[in-house]
């Protein structure tokens, strides 16, 4: 099968382009370019709307906006409710990043991620110098300290309007009450069931009678509920410097591992200065580091803003391609570049212009590419930045927008509960580079920007993102699934903006992903084989899979006044509207 259409050329160094005449004509012929699509929830209200991976939260999100909230109490309590019953995935022992848009036009970047204890050192998860997989993703030594609870209260504290102690005892009777376990909680229970059974508490909670919970039996976490009104009664003192931290060092002492109660009492959110780039005459407003994801939206998003994309079929080899190479040089400079502000120069130039039109131009149209190594932006040094997972949007008819992803890293995290208290513990540790070049969990590589310290954030895939148009926000969205979360959130954006889906069709469209290294493309099994098969002839190595993640969005209703939630079809999600 020769490939006439990619003597289709362009010029990535101009915003002006145009292909030869005829050439797109001929691209609407093939039938395998045709996009397949799966289902989205969808939900439609006039006063707001809430979109999350679980009904029970999305619906406790909701009650808040009819209770006199706005989004930032929807934001709150889906997250506390997500603790409880989506656990696996997010909970306050995690860590989080919350953007937040006010009605004034003001924006709010509050940076709950893990910390790394104080007694952290940069090998400490080598044994024989070599990195320790086990170490850094179970147990003891593999927990930041959390900071989700802290961002969470302190967004209800600026922006809300219903008290912190209202979210935390309405989830703490759901905790309390319990929920019908869903198949796919089921199935992830089962798939990490044997590392759990390695910690009393956690398999009291989560095994039945040393089993897997089967599909509609009730889960009840009184522990948790206990935990939730403690801090309710107390305030977060209570988990940052009190009881909770006090359980958290005894455990820790007993078991090997080297956080505090010294560094919960310690632990500091901080408020971020959101990133703001252009796209398609859109402001795209993303995380800034330790967020990967908001830098690397706005890189992709950069370079892909010199082609014409909207020329090229949705998801069509050309597309595919073109989207792949950006998502790859991208990531080239993610795992040399990217850390946390606070020790890492994270240079501003990654998401200027200017580099953009340097990376287009490294584009081969005909050919996939190898990338050797990371590129290096103007003013490099002087001109700096200050998993399983779950993201969350909500919107109101105020003009208040939230986009929030929140993690404990991988399934249940480091799989331990500190006992007495309910409360998973993140396995984030994994997420700084053990050893420079040695994949993490997901297959990521970093360097030593990344590396292990006292005090410091590890790097996150991360991209709770709002889009404007005329300075008014029209989507918030973002998604879980490590890596992919950057690549799922510019595909939505792309969706909506270069092919005009509504958000649901956003989301619910196939998806494909490139991070650098490995040198592979993921794709979604719905892209079918004849698209897989021109991917290759193209020069791309592919692996095929069902799934890349699950995102969530809500957005302006395109037909009029009102707000979308949408909910992706790839997990149990659940978009609701008031």
């Amino acid at each position: 099968m020769k490939f006439d259409l990619w003597r289709i050329l362009f010029r990535p160094q101009s915003r002006m382009v145009s292909p030869l005449p005829g050439a797109f004509l001929m691209l609407a012929c093939f039938s395998f370019l045709a996009p397949g699509f799966l289902r989205a929830e969808v939900a439609l209200g006039e006063h707001g709307a809430v979109a999350s991976v679980n009904e029970i939260a999305t619906r406790a999100g909701i009650n808040a906006l009819k209770h006199g909230g706005n989004a930032v109490d929807a934001a709150v309590a889906t997250a506390l409710t997500l603790g409880v019953v989506d656990g696996f995935n997010s909970g306050i022992g995690g860590g989080c990043f919350m953007l937040i848009r006010l009605q004034n036009g003001k924006f709010l970047a509050i940076d709950g991620r893990e910390m790394a204890p104080a007694a952290a050192t940069h090998d400490m998860f080598l044994r024989n110098g070599k990195a320790d997989s086990d170490l850094s993703q179970l147990g003891a030594l593999a927990s930041g300290v959390p900071g989700s609870l802290a961002a969470y209260e302190a967004a209800i504290r600026q922006c809300g309007k219903i008290p912190f102690r209202e979210h935390l005892l309405n989830a703490a009777k759901v905790a309390e009450d319990g929920f019908p376990v869903t198949r796919h909680y089921a199935n992830v229970v089962k798939h990490v069931a044997e590392d759990l059974s390695r910690f009393e508490s956690s398999k009291a909670i989560f095994l039945h009678d040393g089993k897997p919970f089967e599909p509609g039996e009730i889960l009840r976490q009184p522990d948790l509920a206990k935990t939730y009104r403690e801090v309710a009664r107390n305030g977060i003192g209570w988990f940052y410097g009190g009881a909770f931290a006090d359980a958290t060092e005894k455990w820790m002492r007993q078991n090997g591992g080297i956080m505090t109660g010294a560094d919960l009492k310690n632990y500091r959110i901080e408020f971020r200065e959101p990133i703001f780039t252009k796209y398609r005459g859109h402001t795209i407003v993303s995380f800034p580091p330790p967020s990967s994801g908001g830098v690397h939206v706005a890189e992709i998003l950069n370079i892909l803003d010199r082609y014409p994309l909207n020329k090229m079929p949705s998801n069509s080899p050309e597309m595919i391609h073109l989207v792949a190479e950006a998502m790859k040089l991208a990531f080239a400079d993610r795992a040399y570049w990217l850390g946390d502000p606070a020790f890492a120069k994270v240079p501003r130039g990654l998401v200027s212009e200017k580099y953009a039109k340097q990376l287009a131009k490294k584009i081969d149209l005909r050919r996939a590419t190898v990338v050797p190594e990371h590129g290096i932006p103007e003013k490099s040094n002087d001109d700096l930045f200050g998993k399983h997972t779950t993201h969350f949007s909500a919107a109101d008819a105020e003009g208040n927008w939230v986009a929030c992803t929140a993690t404990v890293n991988t399934s249940f995290g480091s799989k331990v509960v500190i006992p007495g208290t309910g409360v998973v513990l993140n396995n984030q540790m994994d997420d700084f580079s053990a050893q420079p070049g040695v994949p993490n969990f997901f297959g990521l590589v970093g360097a030593e920007a990344n590396a292990v310290a006292p005090g410091k954030r590890p790097l996150s895939s991360m991209s709770p993102t709002l889009v404007l148009k005329d300075g008014k926000p029209i989507l918030s969205v973002g998604a879980a699934g490590g890596p992919t979360i950057i690549s799922q959130t510019v595909l939505a954006i792309i969706n909506v903006l270069d092919y005009g889906m509504n958000i649901d069709q956003a989301i619910a469209s196939p998806r494909f992903h490139h991070q650098w290294s490995p040198n592979e493309l993921k794709v979604e099994n719905a892209l079918g084989q004849q698209t897989f098969h021109a991917l290759e002839l193209l020069g791309h190595t592919l692996k095929p899979v069902e799934s890349l993640g699950v995102s969530q969005a809500v957005g302006k209703n395109p037909k009029g006044k009102g707000l979308v939630g949408a909910a992706d079809s790839r997990a149990s999600g659940r978009a609701d509207a008031w």
